[in-house]
């Protein structure tokens, strides 16, 4: 029976601590306020459907510092999870440095500052958009160690395991972050690079303020990080949990920083470090070798390309599934007239939820790493392919989903996503992360860092498909080598060959969906970049059959209209955190939106 979820309805508050978020870095620039004025219009009370087109999601007040914290600048533009990594990255951009560097150093910086997804332990990618419009993308994500094989997540009696899939040091994958940082240096990167890991080192060895927010964070935490004494010693005084204005210092990973410092990659994957990695593995039964180490390679890949109603969209290729299946529902939603429907309407959620619907199932089916498996990228992102499946979509009643045509494995939502562009107009969107947050919670003793839980993005176990959640096609198991899929998203869009914007979000599996509301945004609502980072998102899968949509994103009439349709809507909290940058058209100014959702996210211009 289809029916709204309200179990996990959040009360209405929630959302107001989010938009109190300090992190608003002016540094040189003007603030960004050409938004505000239709937000005051709306005087003290919450927004009527009326006056933006949807439904209120926060009150007057609440958008009014939202708009705020939006930064307009001529140069330069760094926005990131954290206020103190994107001054990291805004201090290379002004020393003279380009986006890739300014990106590198924002990187370095978010693995101290913000623990919960920044690393050195984990892996992503990265997008970039030359000024002359030429594209490329680095692949840095994790790898399968030498001795994984696709029965790995079974236990002693053949039995799938949630413990060891997840959390455990079998769950640990082969890290890429420094190794992809590295590589996208060494082949575009202009300042030196002991230059772009100084503000990290120093940010580890002097010391940071914990925020309110970070101090709930690594509370929460503490618990599931109770088995390891050096994550206990690193993120707690003795077991005791950071207060908010304490200073957190950090100097085992400090001195893991020196060491990529001054030795670049082989900072990390030789030598001292390594041998710290291979020995906690050792000492916990994991996979990953002093070997598996010196052989890790960052790729760099072709971006996926398509367009929609005359914008280009850049983004992500396998291992990441996010650029196919935004390019998949963008062709399926061209065809339809969004605007006229209205944003957040009835027929607009339909018709975006069955387009999600169609471009999980086939990322389910079909996506992998494509060094391992064949991906068929040219069909699925083509327009002759989403004209297909459009015609397959019902107007007025919603299409079932079937256990017996694919489930799809979990996805941890703790990711995180920075934007940065340069003086010339060169563009990078990176989203990297640990998978879980603060991934398997294991720092590495002596070394000060977390390791990822990436395996768990492997698929569970061969032929092991069930209505849980669990699956087990082959494209994604585990194998030597392989990196595992991906929701990140990393996106640029562009039209006549001028940058438009620079967007992504952290958000495990919801990740492709916010970024495509983010699109659609901008491009069929014509929305600023704040209006479209503060605006509602929702949220389809395939499996669970199931349209999340962020509280007060839709009516109560809308909500019968979509259930009446064969809907199952459960009414959730925040979806992501999008980190944006936007280029004025007319002025050239890039314009930072840090996601109000994100307490401690900060834009840096000049």
């Amino acid at each position: 029976m289809h029916g709204i979820d309200r179990s996990a309805l959040p009360h209405r508050r929630m959302f107001a601590p989010l938009l109190l978020a300090a992190g608003l870095l002016a540094c040189s620039a003007r603030v960004e306020r050409d938004a505000t004025a239709e937000f005051a219009a709306a005087g003290s009370t919450a927004f009527t459907a009326s006056s933006v087109g949807t439904p209120p999601l926060w009150t007057a007040d609440a958008r009014l510092q939202a708009a705020e914290r939006t930064i307009r600048a001529p140069r330069g533009m760094v926005v990131s999870a954290n206020a103190s990594a994107s001054r990291a990255g805004l201090d290379v951009l002004r020393a003279g440095g380009n986006a890739i560097d300014a990106a590198i150093a924002t990187g370095f910086a978010l693995a101290v500052t913000h623990p919960t997804a920044g690393n050195i332990g984990g892996g992503g990618f990265m997008v970039i958009r030359f000024p002359d419009g030429r594209v490329t993308a680095f692949d840095f994500r994790e790898r399968a160690p030498a001795a994984a094989h696709a029965r790995m997540f079974l236990d002693s009696a053949g039995e799938y395991s949630s413990t060891i899939h997840h959390n455990s040091h079998i769950a640990v994958g082969v890290p890429g972050t420094v190794a992809g940082f590295a590589k996208a240096h060494s082949a575009y990167g202009r300042t030196p690079w002991s230059r772009l890991v100084e503000p990290a080192v120093a940010l580890a060895r002097d010391g940071f303020e914990v925020s309110p927010n970070l101090a709930r964070s690594l509370s929460n935490a503490l618990r599931s990080m109770q088995r390891y004494a050096a994550s206990v010693a690193a993120y707690s005084k003795d077991g005791t949990p950071y207060e908010p204005g304490e200073t957190l210092r950090l100097p085992d990973l400090a001195r893991s920083l020196e060491r990529i410092q001054r030795n670049g990659r082989d900072g990390f994957y030789r030598g001292e470090t390594a041998r710290l990695i291979a020995a906690e593995m050792r000492r916990g039964g994991g996979l990953i070798t002093e070997a598996d180490l010196d052989a890790y390679e960052a790729k760099e890949r072709v971006p996926v390309r398509g367009t929609y109603r005359g914008y280009e969209i850049i983004s992500m290729p396998p291992p990441s599934s996010g650029g196919v299946a935004l390019i998949e529902m963008l062709n399926i939603l061209e065809g339809y007239d969004l605007k006229g429907m209205g944003l957040m309407t009835a027929p607009f959620l339909h018709h975006v939820a069955e387009s999600m619907r169609r471009a999980y199932r086939d990322r389910a089916r079909f996506l992998a790493d494509t060094d391992f498996a064949e991906v068929p990228v040219e069909r699925l992102t083509s327009k002759p392919y989403a004209t297909e499946l459009r015609q397959t979509i019902d107007p007025g009643q919603a299409t079932p989903s079937a256990v017996a045509d694919i489930v799809q494995d979990g996805e941890s939502p703790e990711t995180t996503h920075y934007s940065v562009v340069d003086q010339q107009g060169m563009a990078v969107a990176v989203t990297y992360t640990l998978e879980a947050g603060y991934g398997s919670k294991i720092v590495v003793p002596g070394g000060g860092f977390l390791l990822n839980n990436e395996m768990g993005d492997f698929n569970a176990a061969p032929g092991l498909t069930n209505e849980n959640g669990l699956i087990g096609t082959e494209p994604n198991l585990a194998r030597p080598g392989q990196r595992m899929l991906s929701s990140m998203t990393p996106t640029i869009l562009a039209r006549d060959g001028n940058l438009v914007a620079v967007i992504g979000s952290p958000g495990g599996r919801t990740i492709i969906n916010t970024v495509l509301g983010m699109v659609l945004n901008i491009v069929d609502f014509q929305r600023d970049i704040q209006a479209a980072v503060s605006a509602p998102r929702m949220h389809h899968q395939w499996l669970p059959d199931r349209l999340s949509i962020e509280q007060e994103g839709a009516t109560p009439e809308t909500v019968a209209a979509l259930e009446a349709m064969g809907h199952t809507v459960r009414m959730a909290g925040y979806q992501g955190a999008v980190h944006a940058i936007m280029v004025d058209p007319k002025s050239g100014d890039r314009i930072g939106a840090p996601d109000p959702r994100d307490r401690d996210a900060g834009a840096a211009g000049h």
